[in-house]
Formats: C-alpha cells, structure tokens, sequence
C-alpha cells in the first residue's frame, strides 16, 4: 500500500485534486493531510469534504483548532475573527464538522516507522509529553533548547530530531520544503502562488503541482 503525505492544503481543492491525480492516487492508497486543511483558500469546504467522502486520514492544524473554537464558542474573549476563518465558519456542514473534531494532533504509522504532525516536535520530549501548543505551531529550536513558534528564533526543529521514527509535517511556508534526516516538511506555500507537495512512501517520492494563482500573501 502506497501512502501519500499531503502538505497544507488551506482551501486549496482544485490543486489538491492535481496533485492527487500527479500522484496517480488509487483508491487503495492511504491519503495522509498533515493539518491546516482550511482557511485561507477559496474552497475550506470542499478539501474538507473530500477528505471525508474518500476516507483520507489527517492531523489538526493550528488552523483547523482556531476555526474549531470558533464554532465551539471557546475563542478567546475581545479576539476578532479574520475573514478568512469567518469564510469556513459560514461554509462548512455539519457533517463537516464533526469530522474535524475528530482529527488528533498527531498520528503514527508503525508500518512506515513515521509520524505525522502539523507543526512539530521538540527533540528528547516524550510524544506523550508534548504540547499540543508545539505540535500545531513549532518552528525553531533556539541554541540553548527552548522551543519557538518563531522562524528566527532559532535552527529549524527538523534539522536536530534525531528519530527513530521518520516526522513528517507541514507549518512552515517560509522555510518551505524540509528535507532533514529524520524530518520531512510538505508546506510548499499552496495557498501564497507556491506548490501544493506530497511525499509518498514506500517509495520516497516527492509529488507537487503549481498553485492555480495566489490567494493570500506571505
């Protein structure tokens, strides 16, 4: 069984649709998004429904978790919403939503020795142990070891994860695509005019189509 890790696709159903067919995607492969797959983009919905209908698996984004306190009436109190969260507020159904909630921060998959999450890990923490506040927003680790959301605060987290088990994630548009030893990064910037990236194992392929225009700037 082939299984394809898809970077944040943020709305973006038209290019996910080339890129599962870039992919030659076969009903019998395992699809794997790895979070933000709303907001920003023109179709939140559409990714979403998608997803649902042909059973593909995926991990929460920090997108995904700020729409879903949206509609859950958890946001933060004297916060606005931005228009591109108002959008998926207002399009997705409830079917839709229910699926969301179910989505975990982070899935493994022991056939492949990987791992998938939205953001990232801190190295030497246990899975068990790591914050959820990481695992959707993780950038950079600064030299003395404290984790950052930042970009600039620090080295890339995949570049110090030491395995055993291959990370495969997403997050990071401005570094763009990761190629660490044990760490995989897919967000290609989709949603900004850059690529939607998949990596699909066994094989070790990359996969990526060009954005069809883009819809917001980095």
């Amino acid at each position: 069984m082939r299984t394809l890790f898809i970077g944040d696709v943020h709305g973006c159903s038209s290019e996910l649709d080339a890129l599962l067919k870039a992919c030659d995607w076969q009903p019998g492969d395992r699809v794997v998004l790895v979070g933000d797959l709303v907001a920003k983009g023109p179709d939140s919905a559409g990714v979403v429904r998608r997803a649902r209908e042909h059973g593909f698996q995926a991990v929460k984004g920090n997108h995904d978790a700020h729409v879903l306190r949206w509609h859950g009436g958890h946001a933060s109190k004297g916060k606005k919403l931005k228009p591109e969260h108002r959008q998926v507020l207002d399009t997705l159904s409830a079917a839709d939503w229910a699926w969301m909630e179910r989505l975990p921060s982070y899935l493994r998959f022991p056939d492949l020795n990987a791992l998938a999450v939205h953001a990232g890990l801190v190295p030497g923490v246990p899975l068990e142990e790591q914050k959820e506040e990481f695992l959707f927003n993780l950038r950079s680790i600064a030299a003395d070891g404290t984790p950052s959301k930042r970009l600039e605060a620090g080295e890339p987290w995949g570049s110090l994860w030491q395995g055993p088990e291959l990370v495969i994630f997403g997050h990071d548009a401005m570094r763009g695509l990761q190629k660490h030893p044990f760490a995989v990064g897919l967000d290609s910037g989709c949603v900004y005019g850059g690529k939607l990236t998949a990596y699909v194992l066994p094989e070790g392929r990359f996969y990526s189509v060009p954005a069809a225009r883009a819809y917001m700037a980095l």
